[in-house]
């Protein structure tokens, strides 16, 4: 699978190699500092291909985006989703959704559920902008105090956000 955000003509998203984990891992630690994922936790996402379904975003030879989604029915849930700010509004984020919200259609799921902090209202608007709904708070659910929004896309109720989406 390769394919193209629609406003990044040099980014190809394609799916995620054992070969991408290391960079990958250093793209979680500089994003995400408080709460990164440990490297061995992608090395076991990555080993679990009947539950699980990671991208990476890739311009110039380097990752500049991954995303991660598990699907055990009937719930689909994003595990990890991230750009890199030099490369935010290009569109990368929307394809890297896109792509998850694909999977899993295609794996039957009836809604997609994630997390998101509640101090990023960049996150939130694209989640809205797809037509997630915020359905729950956790409290303090970060390392670091923030509350975590918990958002939920029924996929029976929504219409396919584009053309490639489409069956």
């Amino acid at each position: 699978m390769s394919e193209r955000p629609e406003d990044a003509d040099s980014v190809i998203l394609r799916e995620m190699t054992a070969e991408d984990i290391s960079a990958v891992h250093q793209l979680e630690c500089r994003l995400f500092p408080v709460d990164a994922w440990p490297l061995q936790m992608f090395v076991d996402e990555l080993g679990q291909s009947d539950t699980r379904h990671y991208l990476v975003a890739e311009a110039a030879g380097a990752i500049v985006g991954y995303a991660g989604l598990m699907c055990i029915q009937p719930i689909a849930d994003v595990q990890t989703i991230a750009v890199i700010p030099e490369q935010e509004g290009k569109g990368i984020g929307s394809a890297l959704l896109t792509a998850l919200i694909r999977e899993s259609r295609r794996r039957n799921a009836e809604d997609v559920l994630l997390e998101v902090r509640a101090d990023n209202p960049r996150a939130q608007q694209l989640y809205l902008r797809f037509g997630f709904e915020q359905i729950h708070v956790r409290p303090r659910y970060y390392r670091d105090g923030v509350d975590a929004l918990i958002m939920r896309l029924p996929l029976s109720e929504t219409v396919p956000t584009t053309e490639a989406e489409r069956p």
